[in-house]
């Protein structure tokens, strides 16, 4: 999406009180304490070992780093992430 596109959907998001998650295709991000991570509005996983799990998203790759990482749940809206987590970044 270009810079143009963007703002313009931004400030419809905003005059209409729409939540910007879902009307810019971005995701939401929990982060609960260190051990569980919950990604709404992803595009898949990339790749998903017990140290790193790289999920795909509107903005980028989120990549999510630590011990012990498993993919509690996933469906189409959402990923929840558990484990001894220890870095999420983009």
């Amino acid at each position: 999406m270009n810079s143009k596109s963007y703002k313009i959907k931004e400030k419809i998001s905003d005059a209409l009180e729409l939540p910007k998650d879902i009307t810019l295709d971005i995701p939401k991000i929990s982060i609960l304490g260190t051990d569980s991570v919950l990604i709404e509005n992803h595009k898949g996983v990339i790749s998903y070992c017990d140290n790193q799990i790289r999920v795909n998203t509107g903005c980028g790759v989120l990549t999510v780093s630590g011990q012990r990482l498993t993919i509690k749940s996933i469906i189409q809206e959402e990923i929840i992430i558990t484990g001894n987590i220890s870095n999420v970044s983009y």
